[in-house]
């Protein structure tokens, strides 16, 4: 009926709207790295005033990867698992997790419960969008080292995808960087990468996102039809 396909739309929309803004910070960086700053600066959440060209691409594609478990299917997978009730209860949490989570002393305990909330409802579509861009490497996956680096990694979910993306282009993800003037180091996914990225490699991250979503719609109409 037409909820249904308004719910479709939407998902849709949501992974034109991801691709468009990562595709923008490709572009950006074509022009000049002030440009790419700026494209990058509106998806990311970190300091990207001192970025270089390598450290504007990695964060592009990271967000990508991201984005993509936590946008566009987590939603879908909500939706296919309880319908639309299901599917606004993971918008609503995830929103409130984006808009609050610790952010604010006031709403320190509802942020608390977001975040540990969004994460648990993210717990399947992380690893389920691994599993989709995993889908898309040219050379053997190991998935061992996945596993591996999604524990280390700052977020319980976000570091599934974004492995399994690094894999897939054969790029260093992750490493240092700065948020509000200080400088964190984290851990390396796919260390052994290329560090040197482009906006050529932003563009092949656009590329697997696609190819990724055609797979999971996919399988989400034989899941359907069962």
């Amino acid at each position: 009926g037409w909820v249904i396909e308004i719910i479709v739309a939407a998902i849709l929309l949501a992974q034109k709207s991801l691709v468009d803004h990562v595709r923008a910070v490709a572009t950006g960086l074509r022009t000049s790295i002030e440009e790419g700053r700026f494209a990058v600066s509106m998806i990311v959440s970190r300091d990207t005033k001192d970025m270089n060209e390598a450290q504007v691409a990695r964060s592009a594609i990271e967000s990508a990867a991201e984005n993509f478990s936590d946008g566009v299917i987590a939603p879908a997978f909500w939706f296919l698992v309880g319908g639309l009730p299901a599917m606004l209860v993971y918008k609503f949490v995830n929103t409130a997790d984006s808009m609050i989570g610790y952010k604010t002393e006031k709403y320190h305990e509802f942020g608390w419960a977001s975040a540990r909330f969004d994460d648990l409802l993210n717990w399947i579509p992380a690893r389920l969008s691994m599993l989709l861009i995993a889908v898309f490497t040219k050379r053997p996956v190991d998935f061992r080292a996945i596993v591996s680096e999604a524990k280390r990694h700052k977020s319980p979910n976000a570091g599934w995808p974004e492995a399994a993306m690094a894999r897939a282009i054969n790029v260093a993800l992750a490493g240092p960087r700065s948020y509000d003037g200080q400088l964190q180091q984290l851990p390396w996914v796919n260390e052994t990468g290329r560090q040197t990225i482009t906006a050529d490699d932003v563009d092949a991250a656009v590329r697997i996102l696609w190819r990724a979503w055609n797979l999971a719609w996919i399988a989400i109409i034989v899941v359907s039809l069962i």
